[in-house]
């Protein structure tokens, strides 16, 4: 097999995650990690005993290098997914694709335009479990979908003593609940359902109005630990929480909350979906049971065994019953099918593209609307 070659731009959280998860995925050697600064960039390539450069003009000008990962903050996702799409890159970009729809749309036509792979990194569709839910409604068991609801929850930034660059707009976008986690939910949910959102009526909350910036660098999630006096009060704009109630197609319904200030939740991607047969929940803080719920049976709880899957789901599963898969291998299973994309061009995408990033964009757009007009929301479904 054809090894590729592929390049991560960003040093942060999420650069780690995924020169972790391409280590695990067959056939790729990672030829670089990009920074805007040379030590921190040296840093996380020693670790990964790969090359490491602050040029990011020299990395997409090298045509030995297959595809770029865009692991930066979110504002700059859209400059960087394009500059290495016009360099013939295939891009694997972090949600949200960008912070407009419009940008959205651009990214979207250029690489339809130059026949080039194309992935948002929606990994949270890529549990075991969560494609078993999907097969029990592709194959009829859940019956008409009547309503969708859950949430994300997590406690990160409970405090007002607590900081990450998303509370900036200027890097992370007017929304930062919504954009961050909310647009997972989304993603998740229409993956499940097989439907999107039509209408939306959202409200959004920003619990602390200001808050205290440490001087110096903070990672994500790591604002919890304690920081120093040194700090500079921040006004702040973007949501702490959301709310939106939906409408999905004509008939289904459904509400879910975005919550970065729930304390105790680490990082809950609930979901819930109904169905006219039976029902299906999930909760991220335990991936490997899945809830299935009857009206006239015993409810059951099942745990991850790849070999008592339905069809397809069991391809996202690479461990044994017992052997519990989670946030990391996520990363793996989503790598694995973008890269086989790039080997074959005949193969259809199993991961989510730039079209549906660019849904998501419309979503938050009408997010925004929504609370600003104190109203529903119409959305477009092409």
């Amino acid at each position: 097999m054809k090894k590729l070659r592929t390049a991560v731009v960003g040093t942060g959280f999420m650069g780690r995650v995924h020169l972790e998860a391409l280590r695990r995925t067959e056939g790729i050697e990672v030829a670089a990690v990009v920074g805007r600064e040379a030590e921190s960039a040296d840093k996380i390539a020693r670790g990964f005993d790969v090359p490491s450069t602050t040029d990011l003009a020299k990395v997409l000008g090298d045509s030995s290098i297959d595809a770029v990962h865009i692991c930066t903050p979110n504002a700059s996702h859209y400059t960087l997914s394009l500059s290495a799409l016009k360099e013939g890159k295939h891009v694997l970009c972090e949600k949200p694709l960008s912070v407009s729809a419009a940008e959205a749309e651009e990214l979207v036509s250029v690489a339809k335009d130059r026949g080039l792979r194309n992935c948002v990194c929606h990994n949270l569709r890529y549990y075991p479990l969560v494609q078993q839910m999907r097969t029990m409604r592709e194959s009829g068991e859940l019956g008409e979908i009547l309503v969708a609801q859950g949430t994300y929850s997590q406690d990160w930034l409970l405090y007002d003593t607590d900081w990450n660059w998303r509370v900036d707009p200027t890097m992370g976008g007017p929304l930062r609940a919504m954009a961050d986690i909310g647009t997972h939910w989304f993603d998740m949910m229409s993956h499940v359902t097989g439907l999107r959102v039509t209408s939306l009526s959202a409200d959004i909350q920003t619990f602390h109005k200001e808050r205290r910036r440490p001087r110096q660098k903070t990672e994500t999630f790591g604002g919890k630990l304690p920081q120093s006096e040194d700090v500079e009060v921040i006004q702040v704009k973007s949501d702490d929480f959301a709310s939106v109630s939906f409408h999905l197609g004509k008939k289904a319904r459904g509400m879910m909350t975005a919550s970065q200030v729930s304390a105790g939740r680490k990082n809950r991607l609930s979901i819930d979906i109904y169905g006219s047969e039976s029902s299906v929940a999930w909760d991220q803080e335990r991936p490997n049971e899945l809830w299935i719920g009857h009206r006239n049976a015993p409810n059951q709880t099942i745990v991850k065994d790849p070999l008592l899957l339905r069809g397809t789901a069991r391809t996202f599963a690479d461990l044994p019953g017992g052997h519990s898969e989670g946030y990391g291998d996520t990363f793996k299973q989503i790598f694995r099918r973008f890269y086989a994309s790039i080997l074959d061009p005949d193969l259809t995408p199993e991961y989510p593209q730039m079209e549906d990033g660019l849904h998501q964009m419309k979503l938050l757009d009408a997010v925004l609307a929504s609370n600003e007009r104190r109203s529903w929301v119409e959305l477009s479904t092409e």
